[in-house]
């Protein structure tokens, strides 16, 4: 019998490289979604999905929102702001890109 010694490989494992950076999306949201929970549903919401970003009331009646994070994760987020809380009726959501907010968490901003 010989003597052979085995040595753990050292070829590098593949990693994924670095994360991609957050995607943000500002929408603006109409329809009855004032006076229904709309803002604080949806920051319960944004925080389930672990996006940042801020909700607001506007004065026309409109909610606006800032979200950023994960595509899948705001893809989520879309998908439930199309419905929003019991009571509301969301008649459109306009949805443009942002760039991110410079903090996270998500929080109700101050009416504009």
């Amino acid at each position: 019998m010989s003597d052979q010694t085995t040595t753990p490989s050292t070829t590098p494992h593949p990693t994924s490289g670095p994360a991609p950076d957050p995607l943000a999306r500002r929408l603006l949201i109409s329809g009855k979604v004032q006076g229904v929970w709309y803002r604080a549903s949806a920051q319960r919401e944004a925080v389930r999905l672990s996006l940042s970003g801020w909700v607001r009331n506007l004065s026309g009646g409109e909610v606006e929102a800032l979200v950023a994070g994960p595509e899948e994760a705001i893809d989520a987020f879309l998908d439930w702001a199309r419905q929003g809380p019991s009571g509301a009726e969301v008649l459109r959501i306009e949805i443009q890109a942002d760039d991110p907010p410079a903090h996270d968490g998500f929080h109700i901003a101050e009416d504009a």
